[in-house]
């Protein structure tokens, strides 16, 4: 059994990290089929709806990361917060973002991805209300942390469902997708947040919420969930759904269903049950993945956004527009490009360019503390918010994810899954909240210490 495991493992990790166009779950067997699906196969509706769907979670993703930003004067200025109050607010969505990544793997594999993404629902329109209608901070943290939670969930399910439903050569941008949203969510919200009170805002958050709830209804279960627990009969007519009416589903369905049996084989393991041998390597490249695109700073920018700006001498509200213009067309091309390319690639390019965004940024700030270059400073800040805003939509903003939902065999999908979601957003609380306090500290050397992280 042992020699059993060892080669199942490697079957999952070997070819999805040395070869970036492999697709969930490694080699699942649907290789022999993709050339024949690349010359036959077209996109029916349903898979458009159906990943739509799912990625409108990914909408609610964003708009709860951009919302602090644009928010952050008015909350300040009515509910009489200081920096150290607001940086808790900021933070606590992260701090909520850890309790449902918990929780994430175990419900999406016993439940049902589509049930994990109505529970996330719930948990942010809960949250949502409970901000639009604070009259004191504590309120706020609390309806923060319940968003908080449903962010958590969905940065988990909504990934690995789109890779499940997707044929493998079409995997890698449509999961891509889930990254667009988000970024959607941000920039939008942004937008909308420098015209509109901060309580009209929350209320709007609810929106792409119920959106999904209700397309939950009308959405088929991921076949490899339905497989797993052993619903035969439901895997075909799902996949028909999926592919097309006129599509031959039977090489498909078969092959996951013997895929299947062999995983069941293996013993289900806990998250303590990763740490072994045959799982180190992907266990490593997505853990390790996740602390760098954290410790990159991300969430320092897409929290507090518009006091950087501020900061460096510039229009808050231009400075936020212009990131709405950068972000959402290069996280397009990031789509477009990544099973062009694959993914190492788009990753490099993408590290290089936020590292370039940052020194920018810090020198600044330098140049502002030594009092030279006065006119110029605030440009240079710009420039380099939005060199790093534009890399890191190209790759490291979307790539980790893509990677996370497929490295790993279906087996130790669900606990491996909650450890890489809960490193990052461990990762994100703590430049989330430490964030005001080194730009009041020493703004350039807050950007000098993101520059070296990455």
């Amino acid at each position: 059994m042992d020699g059993t495991k060892s080669t199942e493992a490697s079957k999952f990790s070997t070819p999805l990290l040395s070869a970036e166009s492999q697709g969930y779950g490694g080699n699942d067997g649907i290789g022999c089929e993709e050339k024949r699906q690349k010359e036959t196969f077209s996109l029916p509706t349903i898979l458009i709806l159906t990943t739509l769907v799912a990625v409108s979670g990914s909408y609610v993703f964003g708009s709860a990361v951009g919302y602090s930003s644009p928010a952050q004067t008015g909350i300040m200025k009515d509910l009489n917060l200081g920096v150290a109050e607001y940086s808790i607010f900021g933070s606590i969505l992260t701090i909520g973002a850890m309790i449902g990544a918990i929780i994430s793997g175990r419900l999406a594999d016993y439940a049902g991805r589509r049930v994990a993404m109505g529970f996330s629902e719930v948990f942010c329109i809960l949250g949502w209300l409970a901000i639009a209608f604070s009259k004191v901070g504590w309120w706020l943290y609390v309806g923060r942390l319940f968003v908080g939670c449903g962010m958590g969930l969905l940065s988990y399910v909504v990934p690995v469902y789109v890779a499940e439903i997707t044929p493998k050569n079409l995997r890698g941008g449509f999961t891509t997708v889930h990254q667009l949203m988000i970024c959607c969510g941000v920039s939008l919200t942004y937008l909308i947040g420098a015209f509109l009170n901060w309580r009209i805002l929350a209320l709007i958050g609810i929106i792409p919420c119920v959106v999904q709830l209700l397309g939950l209804f009308f959405i088929p279960e991921s076949p490899r969930w339905l497989a797993k627990f052993g619903h035969w009969e439901s895997i075909e007519s799902t996949l028909q759904r999926l592919r097309g009416k006129n599509a031959d589903v039977y090489q498909e369905a078969t092959e996951i269903r013997d895929f299947t049996e062999a995983l069941q084989m293996q013993t289900e393991a806990s998250i303590i049950g990763l740490f072994q041998l045959q799982y180190l390597k992907s266990l490593t490249v997505g853990v390790g993945l996740m602390i760098l695109q954290q410790f990159g700073g991300v969430n320092g920018i897409a929290f507090y956004a518009s006091s950087i700006f501020i900061s460096a001498g510039f229009s808050g509200s231009i400075g936020m527009i212009a990131m709405v213009a950068v972000q959402i067309p290069m996280t397009t091309l990031g789509v477009l490009l990544m099973d062009k390319f694959g993914r190492r690639p788009l990753l490099l390019t993408s590290a290089s360019g936020t590292c370039l965004g940052w020194f920018l940024a810090s020198l600044s700030f330098f140049l502002q503390d030594l009092h030279k270059w006065k006119e110029a400073s605030p440009i240079l800040a710009l420039v380099g918010v939005l060199v790093y805003t534009g890399s890191f939509s190209l790759g490291m903003g979307g790539i980790p994810w893509v990677i996370m939902s497929e490295i790993f065999p279906i087996n130790v999908k669900g606990s491996a899954g909650s450890l890489v979601t809960l490193v990052s957003w461990l990762c994100s609380w703590i430049v989330s909240y430490a964030f005001n306090f080194l730009m009041s500290w020493s703004s350039a050397g807050r950007f000098k210490f993101t520059v070296s992280s990455l």
